[in-house]
């Protein structure tokens, strides 16, 4: 069959330019989407007296025909088809007859792969809001299982105080907790529709737009035709929203490979989620987590990708835009791969609490809680930080740790010390006298699940309350 679009031709296409400018082999993701706003498009035809009911229940028949055919593997694509939309618009045509033509009655390829993608997103949208919700549940699920299990907190990787493990943990539910926070907020950005744009002038047919926009349970409508067919903002903020998630993942696989190391062995992960080595047998490698870390980049590497492409584009629509779609879905992919992966090893994730409170026990991280105690008997911080900095100078000369010192040698540098700086120097009395609210103490802590517990509720709704919509 010839090109939809021929009739202005008098050659066929060059072979080479078909398979280098057709899109139907990643673009066929689309499928689903594209028989969806096509059900609505005919359906509001039909409605305003465009296209005559009887093709239009003919035409939506074809369609659902059609959909059953991608979803049981049966439809064949064809790269000179180009793309999705021609692909399902011949396969109709085939199905049903010429009348199947009509179908594109007042829209264009541009608005409509832009509907598609609009469709296509918002559902990855509630999914990942899903899958990151699922995660926070795993990391608050081993907070609460160590509320009173100690671990050296770090800045610069050098140990810096004591706090809890659930503390640490916790501020990865806070992190994924913003991420959820910008995937709802990007939403109402995703949920507008541009169908019905046209090419980029809009139509010469009387189109009801808000009409559509109903039955595809979208919010609104695009207010510029030019912006309509053009913009791409919204998988722009999907790309730099789930750079920031795997940024925070990065984060968290970085700490896992070194807990899970023998000079930190704070954690196991569990045997499902580690690989070994060919060469040698003793090696448990964290292989999933350093796998997240490097595929961070990639998915950096589509955001700019997509940025690049975008900065120079006249309006409205550009041939350019079709490489918006493989870095969308190969982010998509990557996210999802990441995210179903986490939850579960953290979940089974195995906490050494003997060996975090042996290397709480070996290390002057309650040093700080010393010059504040000195504070307290009316000394100025900075002359107890000196005298602290002396304090643990001696200690490293000597072999020894803070709770090892007598007390008389404290006294060498400063006689405000008394028997009391044996309490103070305890782990648990370090991590609970930061009794502030967001602080390590273990109240604290607890009500931060607390909170932490409540939100995902929330979270639990907002997913509810959206599947319906986002739905086929």
């Amino acid at each position: 069959m010839s090109k939809l679009w021929g009739g202005r031709f008098t050659k066929q296409t060059n072979k080479l330019v078909e398979e280098y400018t057709a899109s139907i082999g990643f673009d066929q993701k689309l499928a689903e989407e594209d028989v969806q706003g096509s059900l609505a498009h005919v359906t509001m035809l039909g409605k305003c007296g465009i296209v005559p009911q009887e093709d239009v229940e003919t035409i939506k028949k074809g369609l659902l025909n059609v959909l059953e055919k991608i979803r049981s593997g049966e439809i064949e694509y064809s790269v000179s088809d180009e793309d999705i939309h021609m692909n399902i618009e011949k396969n109709l045509i085939e199905q049903i007859g010429p009348v199947g033509g009509k179908l594109h009655t007042g829209r264009s390829r541009n608005d409509q792969v832009a509907t598609d993608m609009h469709l296509y997103l918002r559902k990855r949208v509630v999914e990942f809001v899903e899958l990151l919700k699922n995660l926070q549940e795993a990391l608050i699920g081993q907070a609460k299982a160590n509320t009173d299990t100690i671990v050296p907190g770090y800045t610069h990787l050098q140990r810096a105080q004591p706090i809890l493990f659930a503390h640490h943990l916790m501020a990865y539910v806070a992190m994924f907790g913003r991420d959820i926070e910008r995937l709802q907020d990007s939403y109402k950005r995703i949920n507008v529709l541009p169908l019905g744009a046209g090419a980029l002038a809009g139509t010469t047919f009387p189109i009801d737009r808000h009409f559509v926009a109903e039955q595809l349970h979208f919010d609104a409508v695009y207010e510029n035709s030019l912006d309509a067919v053009s913009d791409r903002d919204f998988i722009l903020e999907f790309l730099s929203n789930a750079s920031a998630i795997m940024m925070h993942l990065s984060r968290l696989s970085e700490e896992l490979v070194l807990w899970s190391s023998t000079e930190f062995r704070f954690v196991e992960l569990d045997d499902a989620f580690c690989t070994g080595s060919s060469i040698m047998p003793q090696k448990k490698n964290p292989d999933v987590a350093e796998l997240v870390r490097g595929k961070t980049g990639r998915v950096y590497g589509n955001l700019f990708g997509l940025l690049t492409v975008l900065k120079s584009l006249p309006l409205a629509y550009n041939k350019d835009m079709q490489e918006d779609k493989e870095g969308m879905f190969d982010t998509v992919a990557t996210l999802q791969g990441a995210l179903q992966l986490f939850a579960p090893m953290i979940a089974t994730m195995k906490v050494n609490t003997g060996r975090m409170r042996e290397a709480v026990n070996q290390d002057f991280s309650n040093a700080t809680d010393i010059a504040d105690f000195l504070v307290g008997k009316g000394l100025p911080f900075r002359q107890a930080h000196e005298v602290i900095g002396k304090t643990v100078l001696y200690c490293i000369q000597n072999g020894k740790f803070l709770l090892d010192l007598t007390l008389d040698e404290f006294k060498q540098f400063s006689d405000l010390f008394d028997d009391r700086i044996y309490e103070v120097l305890q782990p648990e009395t370090v991590v609970n006298a930061r009794d502030v609210y967001g602080g390590t103490a273990t109240a604290q802590v607890e009500a931060a699940i607390a909170r932490a517990e409540s939100k995902l509720t929330e979270t639990a709704g907002w997913v509810r309350g959206f599947e319906a919509k986002v739905s086929l």
